[in-house]
């Protein structure tokens, strides 16, 4: 669809919290939308890449999780 950036609009979760493959982690806002993104695994959230706020590409890395 063209969309190849997109900005950190809101964590949903906190380093450490438990999250669930498919859960929703963070709000992100596209030019023509905001999305939420869904943990692709279940763990822990171990450190935030993108902060809110920051522009990052389209399947950039925002966050790790550690199972």
């Amino acid at each position: 669809m063209g969309i190849e950036e997109a900005t950190i609009v809101r964590w949903l979760k906190a380093i450490g919290d438990k999250v669930s493959e498919g859960e929703v982690l963070v709000e992100a806002e596209t030019a023509k939308a905001t999305m939420e993104v869904e943990s692709p695994a279940s763990g822990a959230l171990a450190t935030i890449v993108a902060a809110e706020g920051q522009t990052v590409e389209i399947n950039a890395v925002i966050g790790t999780i550690e199972r």
